[in-house]
Formats: C-alpha cells, structure tokens, sequence
C-alpha cells in the first residue's frame, strides 16, 4: 500500500518548518508567493491530500472527541483527562488522547492525524512553545473547517472557542494573603516566564496580594524559570537554581511556587540548606497532585479542580457538536449565524497541609 504523504514529510524535503507548510496549503498571505507556490507544487507532485482537519465530518460522526495535552506524567492533566472521559463515556462519545509534549509542531501533527476521520472534536491545552511563538493558525483553521475546539488551562484570546480556565489570579491571591496573614514579610515567588499564561497570572496574582497588603514587592524574590526543557529530567538544574535564589536573598521567610514541581523543590532545597519548615520558612504551590499529598512535611496548595475541568470542557464541546448537527438540519437554506462562546471559569480553593503554620 502506496506511504500516505504528511506535512512533516513535505517540510523535511524543502527545508521549512511544518508551520509554513501547513500556512502555505491553506494560502496564507503570511508565506510569501514564492515559497507558498513552491510549496503548494511539490505538495501536487506527491499528490498531497489534506487530512482536512475537518474532511471527516463533511459525512459521518465519529462520536469520539481528540483530547489534546502537553505533558501526561503531570497529575493536573490526569485528573482533566479523567473528567473528559467521565461525560464522554456518559453521553455517548469515546476519547482519544493526543501529546504535544510542549512542541508546536508535535501540536500541529497530532491535529492532522487525529482530524484525519477520527474524531469530531477537541478539547485542549495548548503548548509552551506555541505559545512562545504567538502561532495559533492551525487552531483556527480547524473551527474554520467545521471542527469545534474547547481550550482549558493554557489558553489565548487569538483563537475563539468555547474555554475552560481556573481563576488563576485569584487563586493566587488568596494563596499569598494567606502567607501574609501567617506572619510572613518576604514572600519569594518562583514562577515560570511570561509567555506562560497561568505562571503570568498567577504572578500578576501574587503582586496583587503584596500591593493590597501595601507590602513591596523586591523584584530580588521573584525567581522567574524557562522550563521549555523535561524539568523532570533536569531536576538537579532546578534545585541548583532555586538554591542560588534561597542563598541570595537569606530573609525569604516562605514561598508561593506556580506549580507542585516549582513547589515541592523548594522545599527540599530548603531543607538540605537547614530550614525548618514551616517555622523558617513556609510553602505554597498550585495543583493538588500526589507529590503534594507524600512530600515532607506535606504540601499546602491551591487546588486547580482538575476533573471538574474535564468534565465542564466534555460538556461544553459536545453541547456544541449536538448545537451545529441541530442547526446543519433546521438550517439547510439559511445563512449560518454568527456563533457565541462560553468561557467558564473554575473557581480554585487553598487545602492547608503541614508547609504552612
């Protein structure tokens, strides 16, 4: 059986990126005539036919909804995966898990084939390195080819769908008050760079709480980290990091940590440095995962609600499929009308543990 032709085999042979191929195809005015006619020929010379991230559902449903996540090994992602398939099973549908293991072009692929008649839907996450490159095209042509998208976590205001987002900023908020409220003056942040959506949330959240405490933030207690990299596999390059931060500044009497990861070092960085925790130094991280619950002491953090993510993000996207084959068949002869999206926010909670007084 004569190999399908695919976007990264086109790419590797004229020596672009699966991004230009992939705008080029479509005609964007943002490749130059050159090479998008270069591109588009060699594509007819292999006889190049698009996955359509849309052709499937011009005649059949697959009732299976493509879930698409940057990383697997985090907790916050199982637990989101859990909820989606919870209401999917409920109502009918099948899920079909895809990774971006954070590269954009992954990310892209992953679309391609799980479009490719496979699913009638997705829901999710976006990576660091799309966002990082501010390149949401192939986002936008899937809704615009017939394919509905619900974003939760990591999402943009570029691409219109139905979203899926906890109250990171509040969240946040709360979680340094509460530091505050036990008697800590300066607060450390060690949080992810601002491309990052919810690490640029939930600092804007953590300087909220200095201000409205009329405390100063010291741009010296802000530990900001570029994790494009598996941090899990380079976990002695963080805890070497987040050691210079503790010894440079020795007055940070507690941390508020972004995520577990961020969290969960610090404190053993803490710990190997002689501190006690929480008499010395106390701890706050965001996402209630299984390091937070089996650290020593264990971790306080701001619960994301994981499942009820998932399960709100199935909801939302099946309501829309059911919504567009209700109007395909009341609305054959009319124009389509213009489609409004939902944005649901999850509200976070604090679950108090041992790294706090």
């Amino acid at each position: 059986m004569k190999k399908k032709v695919t976007l990264k085999q086109i790419a590797r042979e004229l020596d672009v990126s699966v991004s230009t191929v992939s705008r080029a195809l479509a005609d964007s005015k943002e490749i130059g005539e050159d090479t998008r006619r270069r591109i588009q020929a060699y594509a007819k010379f292999l006889n190049y036919k698009p996955n359509n991230i849309a052709l499937s559902l011009k005649n059949k449903k697959t009732k299976t909804i493509g879930v698409l996540i940057p990383e697997i090994v985090h907790h916050f992602f199982s637990t989101i995966i859990r909820g989606i398939e919870i209401v999917a099973n409920q109502r009918g549908y099948n899920v079909i898990v895809g990774l971006s293991n954070e590269s954009f072009s992954k990310e892209v692929l992953n679309m391609e084939m799980l479009a490719n008649g496979s699913i009638d839907g997705f829901v999710l996450s976006i990576s660091k390195e799309t966002l990082l490159q501010q390149d949401y095209h192939h986002f936008n042509e899937t809704i615009n080819q017939g394919i509905p998208i619900v974003m939760f976590d990591r999402v943009v205001n570029e691409v219109e769908c139905d979203k899926v987002i906890v109250d990171d900023f509040s969240g946040s908020v709360k979680a340094v008050k509460k530091l505050i409220a036990n008697g800590c003056k300066h607060i450390g942040l060690i949080t992810t760079m601002d491309y990052v959506s919810v690490g640029r949330l939930r600092t804007q959240g953590y300087l909220r709480a200095l201000e409205e405490s009329q405390m100063y933030a010291e741009p010296n207690l802000i530990l900001k980290l570029d994790d494009m990299g598996a941090l899990e596999d380079n976990l002695d390059i963080l805890e070497t990091e987040i050691e210079q931060f503790f010894k440079k500044n020795p007055e940070i009497d507690s941390i508020f940590a972004v995520n577990e990861l961020y969290a969960v070092t610090a404190m053993k960085v803490a710990k190997k440095l002689g501190y006690d925790i929480p008499c010395d130094i106390q701890v706050i991280g965001f996402t209630d995962g299984v390091l937070s619950k089996h650290a020593s002491p264990s971790l306080t953090i701001v619960s994301q609600h994981g499942q009820k993510i998932g399960e709100k993000a199935a909801d939302l996207l099946i309501d829309r499929l059911e919504l567009n084959d209700d109007e395909t068949e009341s609305n054959h002869n009319e124009k389509p009308k213009k489609q409004t999206f939902e944005t649901v926010v999850i509200e976070t909670e604090i679950i108090e543990r041992e790294s706090t007084k």
